[in-house]
């Protein structure tokens, strides 16, 4: 009995859980209750079944567009209180104050946690990889372009000016005191070397490198990506969900709203990237104003010479905003020739109004050359009047150029119409001919069939009829007998 109820007890403690039974210690019932539902630990794709790996690989995947999403906000604010930064230092306060070590801290503690998060991105990419291809080492996969990968966007995302900022000022060293409205370009001191600001600009700008996580978050938060039917056909037909295959859905469903963002979003940034480079020099191209009306001009192609970068940091800035304009150019021309484009069912409808038009009018202009023969052949038989004779040829041969231009007009009219039907339409006139021909055979077998029918009952009744003429002259003969 001691040794049942042991057993009994042990069965209960199963995998820490707790099981509902009857357990008789010494005579004595007891009930022991366990929750119906209780939390399991989650199972590994090798301990589970296939509904396991479903179940971890969707929540990996939520895991990974929850995670992308925190890094890009992340890096956003990282970039804002970057540019914040630069806008207020040294104009609002100085180099070293309370308030410019404050705004570095946060910038390093955005950038750590960006790192971290691209960290924990990553180490859920490749547990998907790996209940994807059921491996059970993770090193497997470990690539060298995987790791080569996370490599760069960890450098990308560490690159920050914060080590410049926090240089210690040296104009309380050398006696001096920074103005309020100093001259300097950047949020630095006039005793930092010009290298310096060349690093502290470079840093800066490449911040703006952060949001290739953009393409990231289109790619996961798509509706592409997390629908079911979408993934299901896509497989079918060997489709990769890319970036790439995103943004031709996004520039087909909403080609002007994409463009659109994009270009303000471009404009904006490379107009304070100018500023930020043009700044050093105390040129006019250092104005916020200035700066946006030298990248429209360059984005757009135009270049009135008005204004023009004088640093090479801008320089460069430019160039870049010519090639990313004359590319945006060529997207907007492809986006409003489509929009402009007549659909089939116009096309078909404006050719058929204009073919019927045309007909119109060279049915007129046939009843023109007729009039014009019939009086040009009563001013011959008249030979009064040569100059109405020679006003009426003129007309006539007016009348049959017309004629003979409208009739050409009709012709091409009706030959680009021909090239519009399309495959699917020659295929149902196809069809719906085949299945009259098939229907007119079938006619014409019933009938086969009937008229041979008629033809066998025809000849019974000749057989009949004779073997009935036989029998009367038969009996003739022998009533004459």
């Amino acid at each position: 009995m001691e040794m049942t109820a042991r057993l009994a007890h042990f069965d209960t403690k199963v995998d820490g859980r707790n099981c509902d039974g009857l357990i008789n210690h010494n005579g004595e019932t007891m009930e022991i209750r366990v929750p119906l539902s209780h939390t399991v630990k989650r199972l590994s794709p090798i301990e589970g079944g296939n509904l396991y790996r479903l179940r971890d690989r969707k929540f990996l995947l939520e895991d990974k567009k929850r995670l992308c999403a925190w890094a890009l906000g992340t890096a956003t604010l990282g970039i804002l209180l970057m540019v914040l930064h630069a806008e207020l230092c040294p104009v609002v306060y100085h180099p070293g104050s309370i308030y410019a070590l404050s705004i570095n801290g946060l910038i390093s503690f955005s950038t750590g946690c960006l790192l971290i998060l691209i960290i924990a991105f990553h180490y859920k990419d490749i547990r998907l990889f790996i209940i994807d291809h059921n491996q059970v080492d993770w090193r497997i996969a470990m690539t060298s372009n995987r790791v080569l990968a996370i490599s760069l966007e960890l450098v990308v995302c560490a690159i920050h000016p914060v080590a410049i900022y926090l240089r210690p000022d040296m104009e309380d060293r050398l006696g001096g005191k920074p103005e309020q409205n100093s001259s300097t370009p950047l949020c630095l001191s006039s005793s930092h070397k010009e290298v310096m600001l060349d690093v502290e600009l470079l840093l800066s700008a490449l911040m703006f490198l952060r949001l290739y996580l953009v393409h990231r978050a289109v790619l996961l938060h798509s509706k592409v990506l997390l629908s079911a039917s979408y993934r299901s056909i896509g497989s079918l037909n060997n489709i990769n969900f890319t970036f790439r295959f995103v943004l031709k859905v996004l520039m087909n469903k909403y080609p002007a709203r994409t463009l659109l963002v994009f270009i303000m979003f471009f404009w904006l940034s490379a107009a304070w990237m100018l500023r930020l480079c043009e700044r050093q020099q105390q040129v006019e191209t250092g104005g916020m104003d200035t700066a946006l009306w030298l990248i429209a001009i360059t984005f757009l192609t135009v270049g009135y010479g008005d204004v023009s970068p004088h640093t090479s940091c801008g320089k460069v800035v430019c160039l870049f905003t010519g090639v990313m304009g004359v590319a945006c150019t060529a997207m907007l021309v492809a986006v409003m020739t489509k929009k402009l484009a007549l659909n089939k069912g116009e096309k078909h409808v404006h050719f058929f109004m204009m073919d019927i038009q045309i007909s119109k009018r060279i049915r007129h202009a046939a009843a023109n050359v007729l009039r014009e023969c019939w009086l040009l052949h009563r001013t011959t038989q008249t030979k009064d009047n040569s100059g109405e004779h020679r006003h009426h040829q003129r007309c006539l041969l007016e009348a049959i150029r017309v004629f003979r231009h409208l009739r050409l007009k009709q012709r091409k009219i009706r030959d680009y119409a021909s090239e519009m039907v399309d495959l699917s339409k020659m295929q149902m006139i196809m069809c719906d001919l085949s299945e009259n021909w098939n229907s007119s055979y079938h006619e014409l077998e019933q009938r086969i069939i009937s008229m041979e029918q008629k033809l066998d009952e025809l000849g019974r009744s000749f057989q009949i009829t004779s073997e009935l003429l036989t029998q009367a002259l038969h009996c003739r003969r022998l009533d004459h007998r």
